[in-house]
């Protein structure tokens, strides 16, 4: 069982900078793919952004591509999603997810574990 808790959220002007982070314990944390998932208010939970088990492949969403990147550090068992350029349609709760599975890696009923989800609020 994998418990994963996100932090680093909040509200910030459009242009501007966040990151966030999720800590993981429970589990073997190098062997899981890591995923950032978003969902604004009445849409569906949507991919941002994943990593592989070892760091070395990234992959995101064309609306955040550029933009956005994804880090982890298997040592300390954390994963961190740096958003530039933020813009108000970034704007949704963020949730970091957890995959022993490549394949459908973007797809979210792939992963197994998730975090509770934090706000991240983008003003104009």
């Amino acid at each position: 069982q994998v418990q994963l808790v996100e932090s680093g959220g909040g509200s910030v002007e459009a242009g501007g900078s966040l990151r966030l982070s999720c800590a993981a314990s429970g589990g073997t944390f190098s062997s899981y793919h890591l995923g950032w998932f978003r969902q604004a208010p009445g849409k569906e939970r949507e991919f941002v952004g994943t990593i592989t088990s070892s760091g070395d492949i990234t992959r995101f969403s064309d609306s955040v591509k550029g933009r956005f990147t994804i880090s982890r550090d298997n040592a300390k068992n954390t994963v961190s999603l740096q958003m530039n350029s933020l813009k108000p349609e970034d704007t949704a709760v963020y949730y970091c997810a957890a995959t022993l599975f490549y394949s459908g890696i973007i797809d979210r009923g792939r992963y197994q574990y998730w975090g509770q989800g934090i706000q991240v609020t983008v003003s104009t």
